[in-house]
């Protein structure tokens, strides 16, 4: 069964979930009416576009398209009907995105590079930590029972937590600059993105 509307955007009630920081929780949504395709954007910060023209009114989509989302992602429309043809050199990209964590080796994998030299015990830790809860926010008192699991009587500074995310955030720059994978959430704590 297939619905005849489908939202895009970063957020992971979306149908088809695009985890890039330019792209809006909700960015924009693909309906049918009858035998007819059309998008609109959702009132996104950086817009939708098809063809390279915005999308902020309902446009149809026609065979081939170039949707383009946040101008970070582009997909191309095909529809049901067609069978998508496939030349040389326009296979699609199925390198795997993110990052995957060996528990048995400590291996920190991001976008399918290890990390090299590996993650300190601390740093893995926390990466664990925010892994784990898979997008949730993760307190600064729960970091500090995951990563100092012996410190949590005397207590961890918050500059001491603040400097551990920093350092971890430019290891996964090392090998993806391109995106921030550990977000801030002011008054809560941190969560992976």
């Amino acid at each position: 069964m297939y619905s005849d509307e489908l939202v895009i955007g970063r957020g992971a009630t979306c149908d088809i979930v695009l985890p890039e920081r330019a792209v809006s929780r909700e960015h924009a949504r693909i309906w049918r009416e009858g035998r007819r395709f059309l998008v609109q954007d959702l009132d996104s910060k950086n817009g939708t576009f098809v063809n390279g023209q915005p999308a902020s009114d309902p446009v149809e989509l026609h065979e081939g398209d170039e949707l383009q989302i946040a101008l970070a992602v582009t997909l191309r429309f095909i529809s049901q009907e067609a069978t998508m043809p496939l030349e040389m050199g326009s296979l699609p990209d199925v390198t795997p995105r993110g990052i995957t964590l060996d528990e048995r080796t400590r291996q920190v994998t991001v976008n399918d590079r290890v990390l090299d030299p590996p993650l300190s015990l601390h740093q893995y830790r926390l990466l664990e930590l925010l892994f784990e809860r898979d997008g949730a926010i993760c307190t600064r008192e729960e970091i500090v029972h995951a990563v100092w699991p012996d410190a949590v009587e005397e207590g961890v500074s918050e500059q001491a937590i603040d400097a551990l995310v920093r350092r971890l955030r430019d290891r996964l720059a090392e090998v993806d600059a391109d995106r921030q994978y550990i977000v801030t959430m002011r008054g809560h704590g941190f969560k992976l993105e």
